[in-house]
């Protein structure tokens, strides 16, 4: 399985809280749901369709599946949605319980302290891509451990001055090939990426 991150990235790197005002908030985060005004449903919705579509399964950290669990599961007969709903998750959390996934069904826990193990596993395993959203904390780890095959970076035209970074900063150059590029109506770039050779 190929491990396929799709992130709302400012021009400053920031991921944090893309779509509503409360959803994180953490170090005084205040620009929550920064996305809405540059969101273009044929290039960003089409990119997201295109994305799901070549997944066999989702993987989130706690705080995005937490997000995603308490908005997906109503919405059925959305045909995106019932694709959300339907496909295998898995969650990675050292908080979460077997009784907190029932939010959400077909969610699988890995516990936090086996996840690179477990994820590493699941990405020799046969199938589609494993489809990332959201959870900065977790592609900051896949990065550095150098598990991500793709790096879908949906970029918004605005710099938010500080908040959360999917970036490793460990002082390692990772080269990436730029693969696409789409650019939608309100100036969002869709860029996709995968790793490349040294030069």
């Amino acid at each position: 399985m190929r491990i396929v991150i799709s992130e709302f990235i400012s021009l400053d790197g920031v991921v944090q809280a893309p779509g509503g005002p409360d959803e994180d908030t953490d170090g005084g985060f205040g620009h929550g749901g920064w996305t809405h005004p540059y969101f273009d449903p044929e290039v960003v919705g089409g990119a997201f369709a295109d994305g799901l579509g070549r997944a066999d399964a989702l993987l989130f950290g706690r705080r995005t599946w937490r997000s995603m669990a308490a908005a997906w599961p109503e919405r059925a007969g959305d045909p995106f949605a019932d694709m959300m709903n339907s496909l295998p998750k898995y969650v990675v959390s050292t908080t979460l319980g077997a009784d907190d996934l029932a939010a959400w069904n077909n969610s699988t826990l890995i516990p936090g302290d086996e996840a690179v193990a477990r994820i590493r596993e699941l990405r020799a395993a046969d199938g589609g891509d494993l489809a990332m959203m959201g959870s900065p904390t977790l592609v900051r780890t896949l990065l550095r451990e150098g598990l991500v095959d793709e790096l879908q970076l949906i970029r918004m035209p605005v710099i938010l001055g500080g908040g959360k970074t999917i970036f490793p900063d460990d002082g390692v150059k990772r080269p990436l090939e730029l693969v696409s590029t789409a650019t939608g109506k309100t100036g969002v770039e869709v860029c996709v990426y995968r790793p490349a050779d040294e030069a």
